[in-house]
């Protein structure tokens, strides 16, 4: 009897310090702007978008332009409580007479942007609290998507949460932010898309280097790919927060 409370009382206190799964609907924008635009689209979204966002329920987590950037791209993630809330939101942004007004002028000499690439994202179970950054130190960020192998995203799910995080941390690399890709086919395998903050491009470039020859990372690695290598494709790119992007 005993040995029974004992183990009810382990059990509640491991489920009392659960991590609460992040539930919210996520939206990855990326916009690729006419050449010489890009800076009026970022005032834009700092005068206008921004403030409009908020306003209709639409929760800009982060913004940021890559630090090598020829296609003049900017990127943005948002969250939501739920898809409907994402579409109603946005369908009421989109009807707003002040976003209309002000989309309008900014566009008096051209269109801003030329094309766009949208991710609709799930937070994966073992990503760090999705929350704005703390303090005013602005990081370099690095997104990174991978494709896995068919069949194999789980196994590569598994490596992250188990291995890769911890492995990441100690050789001085942030876990900020881990998302499955919401594919519009069904049968289509998602896609796993992180972000990772440094001091700066070169202390992340260095930690890549120290991560890859880490003897715990090798034994974690290799151990995972006895029937073959999980990843396919691997997309990165480093990026600079905007000044009023809450994760920086």
């Amino acid at each position: 009897m005993k040995k029974l409370l004992i183990f009810c009382l382990l059990l509640l206190s491991q489920l009392s310090f659960a991590k609460k799964a992040d539930n919210r609907y996520f939206e990855l924008r990326v916009y690729y702007c006419n050449p010489g635009k890009l800076d009026a689209l970022i005032d834009r979204f700092r005068d206008h978008a921004v403030p409009l966002f908020k306003k209709h329920g639409i929760d800009g987590l982060g913004y940021w332009v890559p630090t090598n950037n020829p296609d003049n791209a900017f990127y943005y993630l948002m969250a939501y409580p739920s898809k409907e809330a994402r579409d109603a939101s946005w369908k009421e942004f989109g009807k707003d007479p002040q976003w209309q007004e002000a989309a309008k002028k900014s566009e008096e000499n051209g269109k801003l942007i030329a094309r766009a690439n949208i991710y609709f994202l799930k937070a994966a179970d073992f990503t760090p609290k999705i929350k704005p950054s703390k303090g005013s130190a602005m990081r370099t960020f690095e997104m990174r998507i991978y494709t896995a192998m068919p069949e194999k995203l789980q196994n590569l799910e598994n490596r992250f949460r188990d291995h890769t995080m911890k492995i990441f941390k100690n050789n001085g690399m942030q876990n900020v932010a881990y998302f499955t890709t919401i594919e519009k086919d069904p049968a289509d395998q998602a896609k796993l898309l992180y972000f990772l903050a440094y001091p700066d491009e070169a202390a992340g470039k260095l930690a890549w280097q120290n991560f890859r020859k880490d003897p715990e990372w090798i034994k974690a690695s290799t151990a995972s790919e006895v029937n073959g290598k999980l990843v396919e494709k691997v997309e990165s790119v480093y990026m600079k927060p905007a000044d009023f992007s809450k994760i920086k």
